[in-house]
C-alpha cells in the first residue's frame, strides 16, 4: 500500500477505521480506570488488527523515505533493519505467552521513547503524534490480555537482553546518517509489528482449534459413538444355538 498523498496536509483515514474500532484501540490507560475487557476473544482480535495496522509502512516508513530524500535510487538499500534491535520472529513464536506480551509491551514503550526524539530531529513527520496513539492503544490492550492471562503456569523466559538490545541512542553528528538512523529503526520497528501480528494469528488459530474440539455438538457426537455396542471380535451364533 502506498502512502496517501498529502499525509502531512490532512489526517489520514487507515484501514479499520470503523468509528467504533478506533474508540476500542484507543481506550483510556486501563491501568487508571480499570476499563478491561473480559472477552479474551475480542480483545486478542484488537490486538491482532492493531499489529497488522502498525507493520503498515506506508504509516510511517514509505514517507519518511520520501521527505527525507532516501527515495533516490542507491540510497534505499542502506535502509535496513539493524540486527539485534528487535527480536526476531522465530524468538517471539517461541516465547510463553505472558513472557511474549511483556516482551512486546517492553519493545513499544522503547519505540514511543524513541519516536520522540525521532519528533523532535524530524518535525515534519508530522503525524508522529497518531501512530503514538495507536502504540499506547495496543499496550492497554496488551495490558488488559496480561490480565486475563494471570495465574497460566508460568516457565522459565530468556532476558530480554538475549531478545535483542537496545543500544542508548546517540544522535549521529553527521545529517546524512541521522536519517539513515531513523529509517533503519522504523523499517525494524514495521518488522517487528508484523511478527507481533503472526504470533497474536496463531493465538487464534490455536483457540479457535480448541474451541471447535470442545464444542457441544462435537462432544455429542463422541458420546453417542461411546454408547454403540461394538460387534467387534464377537462372532455371530447360528439361530437356536446357544453359547457354549
Amino acid at each position: 500500500m502506498s502512502a496517501p498523498e498529502g499525509f502531512l496536509a490532512k489526517q489520514v483515514t487507515p484501514p479499520f477505521s470503523a468509528p467504533g474500532l478506533i474508540l476500542r484501540l484507543l481506550v483510556l490507560n486501563p491501568v487508571a480506570t480499570g476499563n478491561c475487557s473480559g472477552n479474551g476473544q475480542e480483545l486478542l482480535k484488537q490486538l491482532q488488527l492493531q499489529a497488522d495496522l502498525m507493520q503498515d509502512t506506508s504509516w510511517l516508513l514509505d514517507h519518511y523515505i520520501r521527505i527525507q530524500g532516501l527515495d533516490a535510487p542507491g540510497l534505499e538499500e542502506h535502509c535496513q533493519e539493524r540486527p539485534g534491535v528487535f527480536p526476531s520472529e522465530h524468538v517471539l513464536q517461541g516465547l510463553s505467552r505472558r513472557g511474549f506480551l511483556r516482551i512486546v509491551n517492553t519493545k513499544l514503550g522503547h519505540v514511543l521513547h524513541r519516536l520522540n526524539t525521532l519528533q523532535q530531529d524530524h518535525p515534519k513527520v508530522k503525524d508522529l503524534g497518531m501512530v503514538k496513539m495507536y502504540i499506547q492503544g495496543i499496550r492497554n490492550n496488551i495490558h488488559c490480555m496480561d490480565q486475563l492471562l494471570r495465574g497460566s503456569p508460568e516457565v522459565a523466559e530468556p532476558t530480554l537482553a538475549s531478545l535483542g538490545t537496545w543500544p542508548p541512542h546517540t544522535p549521529a553528528s553527521d545529517a546524512f546518517q541521522r536519517k539513515l538512523e531513523g529509517c533503519r529503526f522504523l523499517r525494524g520497528y514495521h518488522r517487528f509489528m508484523h511478527s507481533v501480528g503472526q504470533v497474536f494469528r496463531k493465538w487464534r488459530e490455536t483457540s479457535s482449534r480448541r474451541n471447535r474440539r470442545h464444542s457441544p455438538q462435537r462432544v455429542l457426537r463422541k458420546g453417542i459413538h461411546r454408547m454403540r455396542p461394538s460387534t467387534r471380535g464377537k462372532r455371530l451364533m447360528p439361530r437356536g444355538q446357544l453359547p457354549r
